[in-house]
């Protein structure tokens, strides 16, 4: 909303999920049908944590597959003309090859703990392609690193990385601890992305000519693009950022009862900076601005 606002556009149609359930066929049906939008953005998904997934896979797939199917189907039906659909670079392989290059999607295992998800944002993945080749729709599928920002979720059940170790980091100095617990080991690898420079790449690519765009994809039948920094950090170290930031001195122990997760998705984002795109926002500042996101939070609750 914030980059479209700040590109000029004025006719932006958007419901909150209590205003329009996205996994009920027949509301959703009648939406598209009321507003017509010649654009969509499908943002909307089921969304956690390593937790929240590995617990309730049932729910990660049902209704992130009902919401793709809805979405995707209505706007095929009210004639938008083009739509980008966001997924997550959980979609490759637990051991892709690094840096993670579009066309490595479906070449091995998926991560355990998130594969319900996977296989609802793949299947996506595959229904945009599938629309584009026999309706001639102009789908797009963006993999998306790790986000954070502002108006993030640092709920520990079900959040994700950035946000739980900021949340862990200043409740364990508020308490005045002398450590703070981070789960894992620490060692695997993230890659970080402002969810600003996210919308902006979202906005610049819906701009974008179509025919630059599905050039700049792997193949038709593939219309998939990475958006990321195309830098990534430990754990480890990014809880050592966030310490920094937050003002936390006391030690970090790590709990090896916890699941790491994939041990690295650091995603090749070349075909996005061959349009003329690069992430903006550095980490450090990234940290911060979580960081007040996280306290004006807490002064509001």
């Amino acid at each position: 909303m914030r980059a479209l606002e700040r590109h000029g556009f004025k006719r932006l149609i958007v419901r909150t999920h209590a205003e329009l359930d996205l996994t009920d066929q027949g509301r959703v049906r009648e939406f598209f049908a009321q507003e017509r939008p010649e654009f969509v953005f499908l943002a909307a998904a089921k969304v956690g944590g390593i937790l929240a997934n590995d617990t309730y896979p049932a729910d990660f797939i049902q209704q992130n597959l009902a919401i793709e199917s809805n979405v995707l189907h209505e706007s095929w039906r009210c004639g938008a003309k083009r739509l980008i659909f966001l997924g997550s670079s959980c979609i490759y392989p637990r051991d892709c090859p690094q840096p993670i290059r579009e066309e490595y999607l479906l070449t091995g295992p998926l991560e355990p703990t998130n594969q319900a998800y996977a296989i609802a944002k793949i299947a996506g993945i595959e229904m945009c392609a599938a629309y584009n080749s026999q309706h001639g729709t102009r789908y797009l599928c963006v993999m998306p690193s790790n986000l954070y920002g502002s108006g993030d979720n640092f709920d520990l059940m079900t959040s994700h990385v950035l946000p739980a170790l900021v949340r862990k980091a200043h409740e364990a100095k508020t308490r005045g601890e002398s450590k703070v617990v981070a789960w894992g080991t620490g060692r695997p690898r993230r890659e970080l992305l402002s969810s600003d420079d996210l919308a902006e790449a979202c906005v610049r690519l819906m701009k974008t000519d179509w025919e630059e765009v599905v050039a700049s994809t792997p193949s038709p039948r593939l219309p998939l693009l990475n958006i990321g920094t195309g830098d990534d950090i430990s754990i480890a170290e990014l809880m050592k950022l966030v310490c920094d930031t937050v003002g936390f001195t006391g030690r970090i122990e790590w709990d090896h009862s916890k699941p790491d997760g994939t041990p690295r998705k650091l995603l090749d984002v070349s075909r996005m900076s061959s349009l003329g795109w690069r992430a903006k926002t550095p980490l450090s500042e990234g940290i911060e601005a979580v960081y007040r996101a996280y306290l004006d939070t807490e002064a509001t609750a």
